[in-house]
Order: structure tokens, then sequence, then C-alpha cells
């Protein structure tokens, strides 16, 4: 395997059976190396290393191949009566891929062309985001669990890895302990959501609280004049998180190697807001899911979790750092961590990174399922 990569990923398993990889610097000299362990049911341990040969995400991004940008997108569900889009392409075992909010499809230009040599790869725009339809519904994290949930089983119709960014993370967990048939494996990059705080107080009898006080007048005068002031707060801040320029920005404050902050980045993000109902969506997003996202906690999905998960993390996101990693990690045994050094969106900032990574892990699924033999130990200086 030969793989240009940035700095050093370290991985931490708990799982006996799970495939690690890591890289590190050895005497300053201009090699990595990325090992790798599978420990078989009798318990010996294989490992095989290859060294890789240093390079900047930007320069090793550049000899990947990137999936085309199509203005008109590429394929399209329909999903309760409305467009979905999505991408399909290669053939094999089917990995499907979820990006992060504001994000689409296109986000994974990088790796679908990639992972499509050897696996049936999906990657889908949801509801309201890319190049989906901007439908006005009510949007809270049910609506994307249920879709990502009848996707896999109406377009996809095969048990599959899916892989979430960001709110796809979240939105991948949410669906793989909904459907637990349809989903062989999870993978998580800098996943939302939150763990439950525990001296919170109960969220049922607060609510109950809160409607008894609610008068007349609060809902009368008060609530659309609160409503009224925050759509003219929203309307702004869409405004100006359409504009190009606040686009590369904001990229660039959580790719800690902006070289892959190019045109193509910056258009699959922006081209969607043209959509005439772009705005009221984005006033629903940040009025209600944003602000009521805390039923669902990262530990009573994981409580509910049954298949191998995978965690993919930049280390270097300003959002969501390692810990949070680590916290999954200890909460959920059947896991495996991988530290690559990148910001919030891994696989596109260090795709060759993400997807040598990605790979490997995917093998040591297939040899457990196929029950087929570790590779010998090999070492390559």
């Amino acid at each position: 395997m030969s793989v240009a990569s940035a700095p050093a990923a370290a991985l931490r398993s708990s799982s006996g059976r799970r495939c690690g990889v890591g890289t590190g610097l050895n005497g300053g000299n201009k090699f990595l190396m990325m090992q790798r362990r599978d420990l078989v049911t009798k318990g010996v341990a294989l490992s095989v290393c290859s060294s890789l040969l240093t390079s900047s995400n930007g320069a090793a991004a550049q000899a990947l191949e990137r999936l085309p940008f199509k203005a008109d997108g590429y394929s399209f569900w329909t999903w309760r009566g409305r467009k979905i889009h999505y991408v399909e392409q290669g053939s094999g075992q089917p990995i499907v891929l979820i990006h992060g909010f504001g994000a689409s499809a296109f986000h994974w230009r990088y790796n679908i062309p990639e992972l499509a040599k050897k696996y049936k790869v999906y990657a889908v725009d949801l509801l309201g985001f890319g190049w989906s339809e901007k439908a006005l519904v009510q949007y809270d994290a049910t609506i994307w669990m249920e879709q990502v949930s009848d996707f896999l089983r109406e377009v996809v119709q095969s048990p599959s890895v899916v892989v979430g960014n960001s709110l796809g993370g979240f939105t991948t967990l949410f669906a793989a302990t909904e459907v637990p048939e349809l989903v062989r494996g999870v993978v998580l990059l800098n996943s939302a959501g939150q763990f439950a705080d525990p001296n919170a107080p109960p969220k049922a009898e607060e609510a109950a609280a809160a409607e008894e006080e609610v008068s007349a007048l609060t809902r009368l005068i008060v609530k659309p004049l609160k409503e009224a002031f925050q759509r003219v707060v929203l309307g702004f801040l869409f405004w100006q998180a359409k504009q190009p320029a606040r686009v590369e920005k904001v990229l660039k404050s959580v790719y800690k190697d902006p070289s892959n902050v190019d045109e193509y980045l910056i258009s699959s993000i922006t081209a969607p807001t043209a959509d005439p109902n772009a705005g009221e969506v984005y006033y629903r997003l940040m009025s209600r899911f944003v602000a009521n996202q805390s039923q669902y906690t990262l530990d009573k999905l994981l409580g509910k979790l049954t298949c191998p998960l995978l965690l993919l993390w930049g280390d270097l996101d300003p959002w969501v750092g390692p810990s949070k990693a680590a916290r999954i990690h200890e909460f959920y045994a059947n896991s495996t961590v991988v530290n690559l050094q990148a910001g919030h969106c891994p696989h596109d900032e260090a795709p060759e990174q993400f997807n040598a990574a990605l790979l490997q892990w995917l093998a040591s699924l297939e040899e457990e399922a196929g029950d087929k033999p570790a590779e010998p130990s090999l070492q390559v200086v």
C-alpha cells in the first residue's frame, strides 16, 4: 500500500478484532510508518507496516482522482414526494457517505473515486441540503435518520458501511441504531452530537412546568415578536453565510491545511443557496433543529449500537476536538480510533490519509466476516 500522508495518525483500539492504522515520525527522517494490527480469534497478533513518503495534504489531493462537478447533480430518488440527490459509483460491498451541515455529496470528491475502485459507493444529500429538495418541513434529528434509513432500504438494498461527517456523523449513528439489519459498520468523522448532562433536570418535567407557565399574553404577543426578531436576524446571517468570501473564510478556519479550499468546494456550498426556499430552510434549521437537538444524546445512541465503529478524527478541529473521540471510544467497546492531523473535515483536507485508513478498516471487516487468514508480518523501511 502506497499512500502520501501528512503528519502522523495514531490508532487506539479496544476491540481485539479491529484493524488499526497509525503513522509516526521516526528520528526526524522523511518516512511515515503506517502500522496495521489484526488480532485474530486465537489471539495471534500479526502486523503489516509500509513506509509512507511525507507530503502536504493539498499536494496529495492533487494526485487523487476527483469527482467531476455537475451543476445539475447526478442521480435523484423520490422520498416521500421529495427529490433527493445522490452519487453512485463502483461495484461491490456498499458504502454510504453522509455529508455535514451546509455541505453535499460533492464534499466527498476525493473519496468517492478511490473507494469506488473496490466498493459500491453512494453519497447522498440530506433533505434541505446540497442538490436535494429544499423542503419546507419541520427539521429535527429524526427526519434525516428516516431519510438515510429509507435510502438504505430502497436504494442500496444491502447491509452497508455508513460514513458520516459532523451532522452526517450524528445522522449515521442514529440510523444505525434504528435499522441495525441494514448497517454492518459505522464510521464517524468529527461527529456532531453531545453526551447527556447528568446534572440536567428531567426534560419531561421541565417541559411540563414551562407549559403551565405560558400565559395568553406570551402566546399571542411575546412569541410572535420573538419569532419575527429571529427571522430578521437569521435572514441577515443567511445572506452573510452564503457569500463566497464568507464561506471561504469559515472553511479556512476549520481546514488546518487550506490547500483544498478551492473554487470547486466553495461553489458546491454556495450554489444550493440560490434555491428560493433556501433561506426558509436555513431559518427552520437554525431556530428549531439546532436549538432542540439534545433529545437524542450520544450515550443513548451508542447504548443501542450493535456494529463495529471506526472514529476517523481530525485532531486539529477547532469545533470538535479529539477528547470527544476519546470519550466515544471509552463508552463503546467495539470501536477503533484513528487520529488524523487535520481539521473538521479530514476526508477532504487529508483525503489520502482518510482513504487509506478507511480502506484498511474495511478490509479487516471483510477478513473477519469471511474468516480469512491474517497476512504475515512484513516491514519495509
